[in-house]
């Protein structure tokens, strides 16, 4: 091989040996992430700039005064 066609062939060979030593990882898969809730989901909503967010917001805050009212009453029986 002559040196000219050597020079060239060299810094091929070194980026496929670096690219093949820096692809074998052996880490650990990470387990899926948890799915969010429906009210965890509309939480985010609520709190973003998003046309609509405020409704949503006010509606939570209804359901949880409803929830709490509920709760109120089944103590009194």
């Amino acid at each position: 091989m002559s040196p000219a066609r050597a020079a060239a062939v060299l810094p091929a060979v070194v980026l496929v040996i670096a690219l093949g030593a820096c692809g074998g990882s052996k880490a650990q898969p990470k387990a899926p992430p948890k799915p969010t809730t429906e009210r965890q989901r509309d939480s985010a909503i609520g709190a973003s700039g998003l046309p609509g967010a405020s409704g949503i917001r006010r509606a939570q805050q209804s359901v949880d005064s409803l929830n709490a009212q509920t709760a109120r009453l089944d103590s009194i029986h």
